[in-house]
């Protein structure tokens, strides 16, 4: 079960608030964990960018909204309160305070919409019931066009000619840092006649160690153990302890398991999606569409 929705913690916060003191950010933090009884997983449940968890970005989004309605007010680093209105609208307003109820505030309708009067809700706030704070909607479509584009990737991947998959492979890894120079990835990997490259490769530029590398090109299909654990035996004869496994099709479990099982030897799996995945994240066959900076204030810059 997910944390509550962005809107149900505005009140909340204002609840906390109540006595007219100030507040710490991590004390309105704890004070609604426990109010809301939040799991520990509910609390740790990170946005798509890994970067911040969802509950404190929810709480940090509320005390935005309610400072742009002037429900609260900042009174340093950290520290918010309540101010006058915020009580009195804490003791009539509704059990549930949201959005449209907030745009019942000149200010806050300035907030949304960059105007001071109008409509108390908008056509565009009619459909403003945010379930999600504005970076996370950000976020979640970052998430699915990266989706989308990791499935059209795999699709060309594996549609390309065998010849294509051997430098594909080459790239990626000359990108992530490992095979030294091209000219000495491409001699190291060579086509093994099963649409499918393996070979070795160092792991860095002075070849401090080796890495053997397998992948196969399969539209359909699973890779299993037996064919893992080939590949693990064939890594004793090419004088390495470590290897990459990639495949543009699934893993078993068993596959999976196996290579958590082995202690003598470390075995990367890196099947389609991961594939993808990497491509994008290392610029192996995308490129930049466009480029948005999100700031935040910087709080060091206005301390005294």
């Amino acid at each position: 079960m997910g944390i509550p929705d962005f809107q149900s913690f505005l009140r909340p916060v204002l609840e906390v608030l109540r006595d007219g003191k100030e507040h710490k950010f991590q004390d309105v933090h704890d004070s609604i964990a426990k109010k809301l009884a939040l799991t520990t997983a509910q609390l740790e449940e990170l946005l798509p960018s890994g970067k911040q968890t969802r509950f404190r970005n929810r709480i940090a989004w509320a005390i935005s909204f309610l400072k742009a309605a002037e429900l609260l007010e900042r009174k340093g680093r950290s520290i918010i309160a309540i101010t006058p209105l915020g009580t009195t609208e804490l003791g009539i307003g509704p059990e549930r305070i949201d959005i449209r109820y907030l745009m019942k505030f000149p200010k806050f309708r300035e907030f949304r919409t960059g105007k001071g009067s109008g409509p108390e809700v908008s056509a565009k706030d009619e459909s403003d019931s945010l379930d999600e704070t504005p970076l996370e909607q950000i976020e979640s479509a970052y998430d699915r066009i990266r989706k989308e584009l990791s499935a059209e990737i795999l699709d060309r991947v594996v549609k390309s000619p065998p010849v294509f998959f051997e430098r594909l492979v080459v790239d990626l890894l000359l990108r992530m840092g490992y095979g030294g120079s091209r000219k000495d990835a491409g001699a190291a990997i060579g086509k093994t006649g099963d649409d499918g490259i393996d070979g070795v490769i160092k792991e860095d530029r002075l070849g401090l160690d080796l890495v053997a590398i397998q992948a196969k090109r399969w539209a359909t299909g699973t890779v299993g153990r037996p064919d893992v654990q080939a590949f693990s035996g064939s890594l004793d004869g090419q004088g390495a302890k470590k290897g990459v496994f990639i495949t543009t099709s699934k893993f078993s479990n068993e596959a999976r398991d196996y290579v958590r099982r082995i202690g003598d030897k470390k075995i990367i799996l890196i099947d389609g999606d991961q594939l993808a995945e990497l491509m994008i994240d290392f610029g192996v066959g995308t490129v930049v569409q466009d480029t948005y900076e999100i700031r935040k204030i910087d709080l060091d810059y206005f301390e005294e």
